[in-house]
């Protein structure tokens, strides 16, 4: 979870020298690491700034069943992440808590790279690798959100400066958080929440009701204090406000949530937690949903190595917390902390309530009870996932925007610098009450673009104006729905390497980030083995 808010370094602190690399990253997550490892490989120095104390963001916090999409469209270093993985797991001593799944469990092992992980593997994979490579870490340092802590001259960042007064100087800098903070307080452009269809000629943008089929109400669920009574108002977790019409424009945000590493192993397994504030009422709504004869909330309880899970929302009412982060985006770190927090009570207290409270079905309960956090995993945290998951926040937007088409293959792709294949896909974004008076998500999009595509290097390099040595992997220049097929996590390493790369060589010839020669940059990352384009074809 973000570190603590709130203090102000002392004057000797702010004056002291700065600390100074050839390359700078913000953010380590998966992407900044690679991008670490990808710099010192190319012999320049390099500092990885972080803004809590370890690497491997959503990596190493739960997303440990990869969003992978087509296995042949991933290369480079984020692949050998992948290697690594199974070179681990290849030790049968490691299997401690159960037996190494038959190979043929879906996701699992492909070839000579396995896609499945336990958070502590994957942190320990990334540990280990940083150390190899040489990588100066640099963590508990949040960037200070002021909109004073970064030092330019010209379109070029010189440095900035974190909460407690360390600054960072470098020649070039990458911004790999989640949010795009660095870029943000750089005056980069940026936008939030949902563009409408006609922006940039897509069809599942903007507000999606009539599309939101999936992870939707099944049965009818009241959504009444008192039923059939609207003048009883709401029940909590549902919003009275009235969705615009569909494929409009709006500054919502798709649900986040924390994946849950859970286990139903005896030994390693610690009962839930009930957060303080519980409030049973909370889940009205899930319970008249199970009163009605809703089943299936552990559908996505997906196992991964030694007896564990990477748990992940699934249907109307679940770990998404549906409507609750729409200020998460730009808001300050007080705020950011307030929505945190709350997610942590939200997602606590449904756990607490499916294993304990009287309300929830016999044999539901008696299932949830079976699960618990898991003792060998996020020991410092109370066994709770320390990264929350950002599944989209601000996205840059550059000379180039990613969009739709481009995914589709109905408009060129130029300068490819990696490739995405996933779903385009979005969590519900808000749940209300439909024109019949009867509960309803809206926002949850999951379409296949019928292809892996090329991703551009112009969507990760800002408007030169605005700066000129800076890259952006992470909160890269996509539309919304376009950035929920690129937003999955060996994606970001792919464009994490491939950042690094394009600093490297910007470095190299004196040149801005807008002005680096395409076709050197892509002899380094076919050298690297990155794949830049696929025959058409099954995965």
């Amino acid at each position: 979870m973000p570190a603590a808010i709130g203090f102000s370094a002392p004057a000797a602190a702010r004056q002291a020298a700065p600390m100074q690399a050839d390359i700078v990253i913000y953010g380590c997550t998966s992407g900044g690491v690679i991008a670490a490892i990808e710099a010192r490989r190319l012999d320049r120095s390099v500092l990885l700034v972080c803004r809590d104390d370890y690497l491997g963001g959503m990596t190493t916090n739960g997303l440990g069943w990869s969003d992978t999409g087509q296995h042949r469209a991933i290369g480079g270093l984020s692949r050998e992440f992948y290697r690594r993985v199974k070179r681990h797991y290849d030790d049968p001593a490691v299997w401690v808590w159960s037996k190494r799944p038959d190979r043929a469990t879906e996701n699992f092992v492909d070839d000579d790279a396995m896609w499945q992980f336990e958070p502590k593997v994957a942190e320990r994979i990334f540990e280990d690798w940083v150390r190899e490579a040489g990588v100066t870490v640099v963590r508990n340092q949040p960037l200070r959100r002021d909109g004073r802590s970064v030092t330019r001259k010209g379109s070029r960042i010189v440095g900035f400066e974190s909460r407690n007064g360390r600054r960072f100087a470098g020649a070039m800098f990458i911004d790999a958080t989640y949010e795009g903070d660095l870029m943000a307080e750089a005056g980069v452009s940026f936008a939030t929440g949902r563009e409408a269809n006609s922006q940039y000629g897509e069809t599942l943008n903007g507000v999606q009701l009539g599309n939101t089929t999936n992870h939707q109400f099944t049965l009818d669920i009241d959504p009444y204090r008192v039923p059939g009574d609207p003048a009883s108002g709401l029940v909590p977790r549902i919003s009275g406000e009235k969705p615009a019409p569909d494929g409009s424009a709006d500054k919502k945000i798709q649900a986040y949530t924390f994946r849950m590493c859970l286990t139903d192993v005896p030994a390693n397994r610690v009962p839930f937690p009930k957060p303080r504030g519980y409030d049973a009422s909370q889940y009205t709504l899930l319970k008249r949903y199970m009163d009605a004869g809703y089943r299936d909330f552990f559908r996505k309880f997906d196992r991964i190595p030694n007896g564990k899970t990477d748990t992940n929302n699934y249907g109307a009412f679940s770990f998404d917390n549906i409507g609750k982060n729409y200020g998460y985006p730009t808001g300050t770190d007080a705020e950011r902390a307030a929505i945190v927090a709350e997610h942590v009570t939200y997602q606590q207290g449904l756990l607490w309530f499916m294993a304990n409270d009287p309300a929830v079905p016999a044999e539901t309960r008696a299932e949830m009870s079976k699960w618990g956090l898991c003792k060998d995993e996020f020991a410092g945290n109370g066994h709770w996932p320390r990264e929350f998951y950002v599944r989209e926040a601000r996205r840059m937007v550059s000379d180039f925007v990613m969009a739709e088409p481009h995914l589709r293959g109905v408009k060129p792709t130029p300068k490819p610098i990696g490739m995405g294949s996933y779903n385009m896909d979005s969590h519900n974004v808000q749940r209300i009450v439909d024109e019949r008076g009867f509960a309803r998500n809206e926002g949850n999009i999951e379409v296949n673009p019928g292809r892996a595509y090329p991703i551009s290097y112009a969507a990760i390099i800002p408007k030169r104006d605005e700066a000129s040595n800076l890259l952006v992997p992470v909160a890269l220049s996509a539309s919304h729905i376009a950035y929920g097929s690129i937003r999955m996590e060996p994606v970001f390493m792919i464009l994490g390497e491939s950042a690094a790369a394009a600093a490297s060589l910007a470095i190299a010839t004196g040149r801005s980030v807008q002005d680096v020669d395409y076709d050197s940059l892509r002899a380094r990352l076919m050298a690297n083995g990155q794949v830049l384009s696929l025959p058409e074809g099954p995965r």
